[in-house]
């Protein structure tokens, strides 16, 4: 079984920052020698917020659907209603009072979504 990694190194290329609409998120999946990576970015304007994808009340992926992670502004847990805040994923409400999303840092270089 491969092992599922919390973090990324710095410098690889996500792709452009068009690939994300303004206000949505995508996933995102890396194939390391350690094991692989599963993350999403969420955009709002020219920056991205990342997180590892992991909810931190059942440990599960936050998406049933790809690429389904914001509702109404929020990061949104489709398995148990949790709600995240996308700039700094703290639990703003559902059963992970106290909590926070994993950060994964990502930056916006030249127009592309590269990990930080």
């Amino acid at each position: 079984m491969t092992e599922r990694l919390t973090a990324t190194p710095a410098g690889i290329a996500l792709g452009p920052l068009d690939q994300i609409a303004d206000g949505a998120a995508r996933s995102f999946v890396i194939e390391m020698r350690a094991g692989r990576f599963h993350g999403f970015a969420v955009r709002r304007g020219d920056q991205v917020f990342g997180y590892v994808d992991r909810c931190p009340h059942m440990g599960l992926p936050l998406a049933q659907k790809l690429d389904d992670y914001v509702a109404a502004d929020r990061i949104a847990c489709s398995w148990h209603g949790a709600l995240f805040d996308i700039e700094s994923g703290a639990c703003l409400g559902g059963p992970c009072p106290g909590t926070a999303l994993t950060p994964w840092p990502l930056r916006v270089e030249a127009g592309a979504i590269i990990t930080a």
